[in-house]
């Protein structure tokens, strides 16, 4: 019961997130804060997660290619399928969820138990629209963030396979390029919006709604992180069969 009532504050809070707005000029100023700390700020670790882990798929499938009659230029293939289909779009959101929803549920919750939400209600704003929107505007860039994984996990397995001597760098660069289907990036990106939505709601939601002091801010951080990712799970599980199966 506790579950389904959620659901129904979820999208309640979603109602009010599109009701009144708050002016432009704030907005603007609020987005632009949000893009900063949520999608600049998060490239660093983007860059390093996606350039080794992609160096990491590059290696285990050369060491795994023990039967000679299989063509090299696989690597290349399968670094390429991995990092487009299911690491950069799901399994970085997955990541960012800790890194980006745990900020938002943070933030957000402390402005609750330090009645900062209060003081602006009185004041007649929509707390609902002058919070959340704004990051559900910043993380539309998050697309984005997932082109940057998306290439430097290709480099990654690219520099790994050559350097390590695992294949030349024409053979990786054949792999890349066959059986290429156009649609995997759109579904790529499919994803990659819907997540977006979610890395900034879910979180936002238990920082809105959190009861309690500062202790309870943190264990809503973990609980957002929790959700989101079990949430992220089920809808890329969803999207794939409804896409590609």
């Amino acid at each position: 019961m506790k579950i389904i009532k959620n659901i129904g504050s979820y999208f309640l809070m979603l109602l009010k997130v599109f009701g009144k707005f708050t002016k432009w000029n704030v907005l603007k100023s609020l987005i632009f804060k949000d893009i900063e700390v949520l999608i600049i700020g998060s490239l660093g670790i983007v860059s390093v997660i996606s350039f080794f882990v992609g160096g990491v798929v590059a290696i285990q499938t050369a060491l795994n290619l023990t039967n000679p009659l299989i063509p090299r230029n696989l690597i290349g293939y399968a670094t390429r399928q991995s990092i487009i289909l299911e690491f950069a779009p799901t399994f970085m959101s997955i990541i960012m969820a800790g890194k980006v929803g745990s900020y938002i549920t943070s933030s957000i919750g402390t402005m609750r138990v330090t009645e900062q939400i209060d003081a602006l209600e009185v004041m007649g704003i929509n707390t609902y629209n002058y919070l959340i929107f704004p990051k559900i505007i910043a993380l539309l860039l998050y697309p984005f963030v997932i082109t940057f994984s998306m290439f430097l996990g290709i480099l990654g397995g690219y520099i790994a396979s050559v350097s390590g001597g695992l294949c030349s760098s024409a053979v990786f660069i054949e792999g890349v390029q066959i059986d290429f289907i156009p649609f995997h990036i759109q579904y790529a990106f499919i994803k990659t919006t819907l997540f977006s939505f979610l890395l900034a709601t879910i979180p936002a939601f238990h920082g809105y709604y959190l009861k309690g002091g500062a202790l309870q801010v943190g264990k809503a951080s973990t609980v957002s992180f929790v959700w989101t990712s079990v949430v992220i799970i089920l809808a890329n599980f969803i999207i794939t069969q409804l896409i590609l199966a």
